[in-house]
């Protein structure tokens, strides 16, 4: 029987947020930057948990939260989600984007009960359109090694793409809205008005 790897989280907030138009993790929906948010629902499931930023972004991140700087060796989503693996290549990552306004412990606590360390990722996924979302998934440490080799092979740097053509599992959420990304200022308006109708 093969030992399942540590689970550590990592909020993704090293982005740029150029539809936004401002930074999507100091975006205040639950009464706190949303990048402190996600860095404490991650911290209720898993083992350690780091917010992942650019090294600019560096001095304006609040003591006691754990970080880890982008290295810029990929592009992408894939830079702070490799960054991390450099970090720590033994463990499995709960990754989550800054965008997912309506994430919540419950829908965490899903993906982490049906986590299959034997695929390549367990990965939300919406039934009506059923891919994985690579930026609210467990992505495992073999998953991981294998996608710096898909990079250096000059396969493309969309991590969807990565998982469509691996052995990922799809779960789908109890509560559809949870993968909600909001990306712009009209996404934005409306994950403030699904919130105020929870």
């Amino acid at each position: 029987m093969t030992s399942i790897a540590k689970l550590y989280g990592l909020v993704l907030s090293g982005g740029k947020s150029t539809r936004m138009g401002s930074d999507k993790g100091l975006i205040t929906y639950h009464g706190r930057p949303q990048r402190e948010h996600l860095y404490g629902l991650l911290s209720a499931v898993c083992e350690a948990t780091f917010i992942s930023l650019r090294e600019d972004q560096e001095a304006e991140t609040p003591f006691g939260f754990a970080t880890i700087t982008d290295q810029n060796i990929f592009k992408g989503p894939f830079n702070g989600i490799l960054s991390a693996h450099n970090r720590y290549p033994e463990v499995a990552w709960l990754v989550l984007a800054c965008d997912l306004p309506m994430i919540d412990i419950s829908a965490l606590r899903q993906l982490v009960s049906e986590r299959d360390p034997n695929k390549f990722a367990t990965s939300f996924s919406a039934e009506e359109n059923p891919l994985p979302e690579p930026v609210c998934a467990i992505w495992e440490p073999h998953s991981l090694q294998a996608a710096v080799t898909y990079l250096e092979d000059g396969n493309g740097t969309c991590p969807r793409k990565f998982l469509i053509n691996q052995d990922t599992k799809l779960v789908f959420p109890e509560n559809k809205n949870v993968i909600m990304n909001a990306n712009s200022e009209v996404e934005y308006k409306e994950a403030l008005k699904k919130l105020a109708e929870n």
